[in-house]
């Protein structure tokens, strides 16, 4: 793998709108796998409705890339998410994150797998669900 098919992935995501989702096939190979705390899917058909539902479900979702260790075929790259809640204030919210990227010998993403915390970093957030959420992290924490 090349440093180049790394600093294209971290570009493209660091610049995903709705328009660039429409050409993720020249990012993911065909027949990738993709993980995230909410979804498990193969094919970039699949992986495409996932960022289609991401410009859907939250305002101005942006990624910025924060590291990138990368050998052989695998990348590892730790972002922060920024987006904003409609139903919420529109303040703007972050979930800090990593993928584990694999690609092929085209440069193309064969495999990504997501790591974050959804109970910290999206459940804390939200207005009722989130007092309960801060109420058990306590709790387990005594």
């Amino acid at each position: 793998m090349s440093a180049t098919h790394v600093e294209r992935a971290r570009a493209y995501f660091e610049s995903i709108t709705p328009e660039s989702v429409q050409r993720i096939d020249t990012i993911y190979a065909t027949d990738a796998h993709f993980k995230d705390p909410f979804n498990e899917v193969r094919g970039v058909a699949a992986i495409r409705r996932i960022f289609e539902h991401m410009f859907v479900q939250v305002e101005a979702p942006r990624f910025v890339v924060r590291e990138i260790v990368a050998q052989g075929n695998d990348a590892f790259l730790t972002w922060d998410f920024l987006f904003r809640i409609r139903r919420l204030s529109g303040r703007e919210q972050v979930i800090r994150g990593a993928s584990h990227l694999k690609f092929d010998g085209e440069g193309r993403i064969r495999y990504h797998r997501d790591y974050w915390d959804a109970a910290e970093e999206l459940y804390e957030k939200l207005p009722i669900l989130g007092g309960l959420m801060r109420l058990l992290k306590k709790r387990a924490a005594s």
